[in-house]
């Protein structure tokens, strides 16, 4: 089902929805007179993304806020100790989820009775079709645990390579003008505008140093640092046997760190993925942003897409600057992010643009 909700076809059909929410939001961040935390607002950004693109939901701004801040809670909490007692995060993240599921189970229902107007299928459209075809009418329940998996996989950690996409835009504008020269040359780009209806999927798809770009951050900045498999097979490493049946934990950011075919590890450099260098083609698991083997993260296509989106729209209609003397220190726990969340001062690069155009909601609204 979740190779389905990642497919080429469903990506197409996501990404017009992805710029809109997008655009609005470094609409709302440049009209803002004050520099912003970064941080904070991609984790908005990026739930905002998951109800109204992969879900389709239609949710007053008032109401999603709410959410938001619910769904903040049950993050923070998710990996509490599992101490039942009245005040422990554990218990305070089993009420954020069960208030959480009361909303998404109004919205669902909500979805269910308003067929009309719809021009696209959305992930959870193709959750409940998918059911049907297999001769399996999805429980509300089931319907609940599906949105709120949708919901994580696509908000904490690419927020965080959000962030670090921006940090690293700030501390090389060398990178940012040469992604500018990308699009400008790819016909994307023209007078300081995106020419209309270029961006597609194939034609973001072909945007090589982009690509570079987006790899460089997650290599360097990989949100998650490792993850978890059951050895099938009783193996040895460096003289220590590992027997068949234990759980190991493989380090995605020490892979990373201690891989040969990387040069100048600390240094971000996306042109150690261009041609003629290709530092990811050397060996099969030098590289696992998205973890390896046949349980790589099934959202990797949509994360990159999404990545790739926000980079094309702040290369071409933002100017930004660091709202600090110096640039923050990263903590890695529970996903990297800068300590400070990044400040930052955004400023349309059209005067026309320091006004928030309330439009976009409509527009989704009038579509999804």
């Amino acid at each position: 089902v979740f190779s389905k909700i990642f497919s080429h076809e469903a990506l197409e059909s996501y990404l017009p929805k992805i710029q809109l929410v997008i655009k609005d939001t470094l609409r709302a961040w440049s009209s803002n007179p004050e520099s912003i935390n970064v941080y904070h607002e991609t984790q908005k950004l990026t739930f905002r993304m998951a109800i109204r693109v992969l879900l389709g939901f239609r949710i007053p701004d008032e109401e999603l806020n709410r959410l938001f801040e619910v769904y903040q809670q049950f993050v923070e909490n998710v990996f509490s100790l599992p101490i039942d007692l009245p005040f422990s995060g554990y218990r305070r993240g089993i009420r954020a989820r069960e208030t959480l599921q009361k909303g998404l189970e109004k919205a669902i229902q909500e979805k269910l009775q308003n067929t009309q107007g719809k021009d696209y299928a959305d992930a959870l459209d193709i959750l409940i079709e998918s059911g049907k075809e297999h001769g399996k009418e999805l429980t509300m329940q089931e319907l609940k645990d599906g949105t709120l998996e949708l919901i994580f996989a696509a908000y904490a950690t690419t927020a965080s390579a959000s962030t670090s996409l921006i940090m690293q835009l700030l501390k090389h504008p060398r990178v940012l003008e040469k992604l500018r020269e990308e699009l400008r040359s790819k016909g994307i780009l023209h007078n300081g505008c995106i020419c209309e209806g270029s961006l597609r999927l194939d034609n973001i798809n072909s945007l090589y140093y982009l690509d570079c770009v987006i790899k460089e951050v997650l290599r360097l900045f990989t949100p998650i640092s490792g993850g978890y498999r059951t050895v099938l097979q009783t193996f040895e490493l460096d003289g220590f046997q590992i027997p068949k049946g234990w759980s190991v934990m493989y380090s995605i950011r020490d892979t990373h760190d201690t891989a040969p075919v990387f040069k100048d590890v600390d240094v971000f450099d996306p042109d150690r993925f261009g041609q003629g260098r290709s530092e990811d083609k050397d060996g099969r698991f030098h590289y696992l942003p998205f973890g390896g083997g046949v349980r790589t993260c099934l959202g990797k296509h949509l994360a990159k897409l999404f990545l790739k989106a926000l980079a094309i729209e702040l290369a071409s209609t933002s100017r930004f600057e660091l709202a600090t003397r110096t640039f923050p220190k990263i903590t890695l726990v529970p996903v990297v992010h800068p300590v400070d969340g990044l400040k930052v001062k955004f400023f349309g690069l059209d005067s026309n643009q320091n006004e928030i155009l309330t439009g976009t909601d409509a527009m989704l609204g009038a579509t999804v």
